[in-house]
């Protein structure tokens, strides 16, 4: 998991810092650090996500072994099955 304040302050260093890491495959999904929820980098609710509320994950593994949940917006079959198993 890489807190999106650990890249620095959003400015355009941060977001040339935060590009290298999606295209090296070293980001692949967003998520909110307070409400525990992850999901893919051009979720609609993740786009209007606080700074300093803001994780990345490389995969959908390490989201879930974070303690993390699926989006039940752009991940709606990820996010059914997560609350299948809660019950």
């Amino acid at each position: 998991m890489i807190q999106h304040s650990q890249l620095g302050p959003p400015t355009f260093g941060t977001s040339r810092k935060l590009k290298k890491l999606i295209d090296k495959k070293r980001i692949c999904f967003g998520g909110n650090k307070n409400l525990k929820i992850y999901g893919r980098l051009d979720c609609s609710s993740g786009k209007r996500m606080k700074f300093q509320n803001r994780v990345f994950f490389e995969s959908e593994k390490d989201a879930l072994g974070n303690g993390y949940r699926p989006c039940g917006l752009c991940m709606r079959e990820e996010y059914k099955k997560w609350k299948q198993n809660l019950g």
